[in-house]
């Protein structure tokens, strides 16, 4: 089953919506979205890398992140991590802007959190050279600690705490944009997410762009512009590399042959699928499931 674009956070505690994913080339744990994985959710992020490097693509803008750098990601924007080292492994904490608050219509709220989460911030790039950039990255260690540690009384409480520490830092250096990002620019990409979802849903069917582009009530042309705008491809491409991803999972989960995941995955000929794999992936499905299978 397609994923969908949009996140829904599966928190282990509904009455304590925060998370702290580690991810690796090939795992996410706990298991969530992880690397190579295009999606937004309602919630703040931080993303930290802990070895190696990653570049992570933040509303079509590409961060590259070094061992002991991090990103801060404001709700809501689309991104996706992308090559990360061999080897490489990065933290992803999620956590709600009404964690931030103390509660609602308060004035931490309307003074120092919907300000930011609410304005032209697309994300903040921590570098791990000032002095408060490494106090954060100190602050993000002690919270691994925390989640990775037996949780002991009062675990929550100490994360909320460190959680508004943190974010106080951070917009203590930060300084905002004056202008809110114009309404035609936030209508462009929750057209891009509908598009992109309409995508994710249907991927297995044969689609056209029209159909990609009515489904966000736009013309060809303006959707192949907001496509590569903001995710820098094309949607036919999009489409093509989405198709190969769920070829991956069913040469990698199943042992159905090759042609019929070409007809699972939305290609009309199992040729057209063979020679899109082997453009992307630089392997046939055949040598990528033996590769995989480690023959």
């Amino acid at each position: 089953m397609a994923k969908p674009l949009h996140e829904t956070i599966s928190f282990p505690d509904l009455s304590f919506p925060c998370i702290l994913y580690t991810h690796t080339l090939d795992k996410s744990i706990p298991e969530g979205r992880g690397f190579n994985d295009l999606h937004w959710h309602e919630e703040l992020q931080i993303t930290w890398v802990t070895s190696g490097s990653l570049v992570i693509q933040v509303n079509g803008i590409d961060h590259k992140l070094e061992q002991g750098q991090a990103i801060l990601i404001n709700r809501g924007m689309l991104h996706i991590a992308t090559q990360l080292t061999r080897g490489g492994e990065y933290l992803s904490f999620n956590f709600p802007e009404k964690l931030l608050a103390f509660h609602s219509d308060s004035t931490m709220e309307a003074n120092y959190v919907l300000p930011y989460t609410r304005s032209s911030l697309v994300a903040f790039f921590i570098k791990g050279e000032a002095e408060w950039e490494k106090r954060v990255l100190d602050m993000l260690q002690d919270m691994r600690k925390i989640f990775d540690s037996a949780k002991s009384w009062g675990w929550e409480y100490e994360v909320s705490i460190k959680t508004a520490q943190l974010w106080f830092l951070l917009i203590s250096n930060l300084t905002l944009s004056p202008e809110e990002t114009p309404k035609h620019e936030k209508r462009q990409q929750e057209r891009l997410q509908l598009m992109l979802s309409f995508i994710h849903q249907h991927y297995a069917s044969p689609i056209t762009l029209q159909e990609i582009a009515d489904a966000a009530h736009l013309s060809i042309s303006e959707c192949t512009r907001s496509f590569k705008k903001t995710i820098r491809t094309t949607p036919y491409d999009y489409l093509i590399k989405y198709r190969i991803k769920k070829g991956i999972e069913l040469l990698t989960s199943t042992d159905r042959t090759i042609t019929e995941i070409a007809g699972k995955t939305g290609f009309n000929h199992v040729n057209h699928f063979v020679q899109s794999f082997k453009k992307i992936q630089g392997r046939t499905p055949k040598e990528y499931r033996r590769f995989r299978h480690g023959e």
